[in-house]
């Protein structure tokens, strides 16, 4: 992990905007008016997609994606004007937002501003002509990293940015260009802003593989920690989609997550979520409701930032288009109160300075914040898989206020019902938990 990394960044509450399709009017003045809003839900930063133009030459739907940009200086004309961005990022810092935005440096639109001017920036093929790595990534081209030119541009565009009060970067496909890249970038915007915090989309280990075969770069997450702050859960991700899903054990999760604790700097940070642009809402993946709150509720619960895609409040299935206006109806938030408690527990005492544990993992998943000294910890149970009968914890007898639901939860000859997806109590002081292993970390423990 990045030496000059601040532990509190696994607090932090990371809510996500595409602008074009967050309100009716898709610019960053309409953003600007819902930041109040999102405030107010304990988020403490907000991150923009794509900012740029969009490329049109080979663009997919009937406006292009965000992520094949044509412009790496400029902002997209549909948001606004440059003007407008800077008061966006004026207003969030006035109510005490961050403002991260996406810098998206392995590959450009077929239309970009480099093209025609640096056709040695690009991969090309034997005709000369440029050309994506990812053939189903058609509507972008790839850029060739090492190039000390290249490496130059981008980096200026990063100082224009942070310049303009840009508090943080998340980086797309970050693991494909090289770390070098990074630590040089990272160096030199801190000569403007050295509080900046880097996001890392890295990559799943699939992909990571498929590209090392193919004889393609790729950094492995443990490579990115030495530049990034934050890195994305895509090294488990697969398997949280299966256990969500109910098609493998839940305990496998568990115990990658026991996993991440072992081959990670101490103090290592992975964004949890249980949705983001990419990936299908919550309440499609999950078999129903109570699941998926409870799915949620875990991932805030654990270890690291927290991030709320855009419109999640709205408990909507339906995840809108990139390439297209898809407007998020926001005639209803039932989940924005449930939200903001988890966003807000994020920065309970237990949660800031104790150890994060999961002694249980069925029928329900058991996991705690707990701290060495006479402090109140905090004790969470995430009824996954709809389990409807009285559960074991090792609690003493007593009402225990529930902090996500409000009322409390009687635990009675160490046994407790519960009623609600998830609960998460304040507990006193904790008995000492340890993160009992399942039969996968017995495999590691050496036998005599």
């Amino acid at each position: 992990m990045a030496s000059n990394t601040p532990a509190s960044v696994r607090n932090l509450v990371i809510y996500e905007i595409y602008v074009r399709n967050h309100t009716p009017a898709g610019t960053f003045a309409a953003v600007e008016a819902d930041l109040p809003r999102i405030r107010s839900m304990g988020v403490d930063v907000i991150w923009l997609m794509p900012i740029h133009p969009i490329g049109q030459l080979n663009h997919k739907g009937t406006l292009g994606c965000p992520y094949s940009i044509q412009d790496y200086r400029n902002v997209n004309p549909e948001y606004g004007t440059l003007d407008d961005f800077q008061r966006l990022v004026q207003r969030a810092h006035d109510l005490g937002l961050q403002v991260w935005i996406d810098v998206v440096y392995n590959h450009t639109s077929h239309d970009s501003v480099l093209v025609q001017g640096h056709p040695e920036f690009f991969h090309q093929d034997a005709n000369g002509m440029p050309y994506t790595t990812v053939p189903e990534w058609d509507d972008i081209i790839d850029l060739t990293h090492p190039s000390p030119e290249l490496t130059r541009y981008l980096i200026d565009s990063l100082l224009l940015w942070s310049r303009l009060g840009v508090d943080g970067f998340r980086c797309d496909v970050a693991s494909v260009v090289p770390v070098e890249f990074w630590l040089q970038a990272r160096q030199e915007v801190a000569q403007v802003n050295p509080q900046t915090l880097w996001l890392a989309e890295s990559t799943d280990v699939v992909f990571t593989a498929r590209r090392r075969v193919e004889g393609l770069f790729a950094a492995t997450d443990s490579e990115l920690f030495a530049a990034f702050d934050i890195l994305y859960q895509y090294d488990i991700w697969p398997v949280m989609q299966r256990a969500v899903q109910g098609k493998v054990p839940v305990a496998r999760l568990l115990d990658l997550l026991r996993y991440q604790e072992a081959i990670y700097p101490l103090n290592y940070a992975k964004m949890r979520y249980v949705e983001n642009h990419d990936n299908w809402r919550i309440m499609r993946l999950a078999p129903n409701r109570e699941q998926a709150l409870a799915w949620t509720a875990f991932m805030a619960f654990c270890k690291g930032p927290f991030l709320i895609y855009g419109g999640q409040e709205t408990g909507t299935a339906h995840l809108p288009s990139l390439f297209d206006i898809d407007k998020i109806s926001w005639n209803d938030r039932p989940l924005q109160d449930f939200l903001t408690r988890l966003a807000q527990l994020k920065k309970h005492p237990a949660q800031l300075g104790g150890q994060f544990v999961i002694p249980h993992t069925e029928p329900l998943i058991q996991a705690a914040w707990q701290l060495p000294d006479a402090a109140p910890g905090l004790y969470g149970l995430f009824n996954v898989a709809n389990h409807r009968h009285p559960v074991t914890v090792p609690l003493p007898d007593g009402d225990y206020p529930d902090l996500l639901n409000g009322g409390s939860v009687l635990v009675q000859h160490g046994q407790l019902n519960l009623s609600t997806p998830a609960a998460i109590l304040s507990t006193g002081v904790l008995p000492a938990l340890k993160h009992y292993s399942s039969e996968l970390m017995d495999l590691y423990q050496p036998q005599y």
